[in-house]
């Protein structure tokens, strides 16, 4: 047991759309990621997809609907459902996926998942 200060796990990369694995937690990946601009659209079948905003402000792309998250709230992407996230400023974002999901729904072109 330890405690794990995600600011300073943020502040060990610079990259946009690379999640960085922080913890395990009951066989899912707790993961603190930076936005800047658009992720491809993508779909998660067997997922959902979950959002925390800890700093800056993002847009969920959804299907016909658009939904901005700020700092301290969440999203959740029910599975099967095409989304987009985006930010226009850098955001810092925590994420929470089971082991083994791919960020973009393909392996083929997901991102790897270092532990820091």
């Amino acid at each position: 047991m330890k405690t794990i200060n995600l600011a300073e796990k943020l502040a060990r990369f610079d990259s946009h759309w690379d999640p960085h694995v922080v913890a395990d937690y009951n066989g899912n990946d707790v993961m603190v990621v930076k936005f800047q601009g658009e992720f491809p659209f993508h779909d998660h079948p067997d997922t959902d997809d979950f959002f925390l905003v800890l700093e800056g402000e993002m847009t969920m792309d959804l299907d016909g609907a658009h939904h901005t998250i700020k700092a301290g709230e969440l999203f959740i992407v029910p599975k099967g459902v095409t989304h987009r996230p985006r930010a226009e400023h850098e955001c810092k974002v925590l994420l929470i996926e089971p082991k083994g999901v791919p960020n973009t729904g393909d392996p083929e072109t997901a991102a790897a998942k270092p532990h820091i």
